[in-house]
């Protein structure tokens, strides 16, 4: 083989492009601990997180996912409708709970208008895109169905996911914020003040599907959430059973 020959193949290894995953899964940001931790036992399984309405929107586009798991039926509804998953892999496999949080040595306080507005003070409460980002539409109508709404719909720090949220009143850069109790566990920095009760929002529920159902690989982790052992892995992390399992 000639000189050129060698060296015309080194470049067209080093331009062609980097091996795409085995699996890429889109998930929610809210899902980072136990899905790094699921990931972690299969080869070649990739994790990008991100806010739920961006990823179905990127899904939606055409983003090369192999899997989608979204805290927001709403959204994975769309992407059903919208033929951009399969519709027979759907599954719920986790559910949450919605909580006011502060920074650390905060005291809990009562879901009540003169209370909340006193801790607030100056400040902001963090919360995820009230328009898209699941956590957010969930603090929306939270917020709606304890009457407090009103009042705290100027006083808004949006972000694009939840973890975002979580990082703004963990900096202190505002004293509230509205996430998941599981996010709770992810930072000192912060302490859950009070509880959403059930009934204030839609179910917070977790649903992932395939993009292809002939993909094998990606089928068998999708199936993995669902197992005794994947929901272990969840509720090590703080997560909720599905809520159609406790049904």
């Amino acid at each position: 083989m000639s000189l050129r020959a060698v060296l015309l193949g080194i470049v067209i290894a080093l331009a062609a492009p980097a091996a795409r995953a085995e699996v890429l899964v889109f998930a929610a940001a809210s899902l980072k601990e136990p899905l790094d931790a699921i990931a972690a036992q299969f080869d070649g399984v990739v994790v990008s997180y991100g806010g739920s309405g961006t990823l179905a929107r990127q899904v939606s586009l055409g983003a090369p996912a192999d899997i989608v798991l979204l805290a927001n039926s709403e959204w994975m509804d769309v992407l059903v409708s919208g033929q951009h998953v399969d519709n027979e892999s759907v599954v719920e496999f986790a559910s949450n709970r919605l909580v006011l949080i502060g920074q650390k040595g905060t005291a809990p306080l009562v879901l009540e208008i003169d209370l909340l507005m006193k801790a607030l003070g100056d400040g902001r409460i963090a919360v995820g895109l009230t328009q898209a980002v699941p956590a957010g539409i969930y603090a929306k109508a939270g917020l709606q169905s304890l009457g407090l709404w009103d009042a705290t719909k100027d006083r808004l720090a949006e972000v694009d996911s939840v973890r975002s949220a979580l990082a703004l009143v963990a900096r202190g850069q505002t004293p509230l914020g509205i996430v998941y109790r599981t996010d709770t566990r992810v930072s000192d920095a912060i302490v859950e003040l009070a509880e959403f009760p059930l009934a204030s929002h839609p179910p917070i529920q977790y649903r992932g599907a395939l993009i292809d159902a002939e993909n094998d690989e990606a089928s068998s982790v999708l199936a993995f959430l669902t197992s005794e052992e994947g929901q272990l892995a969840f509720a090590s992390f703080g997560f909720l059973p599905p809520l159609d399992a406790v049904q």
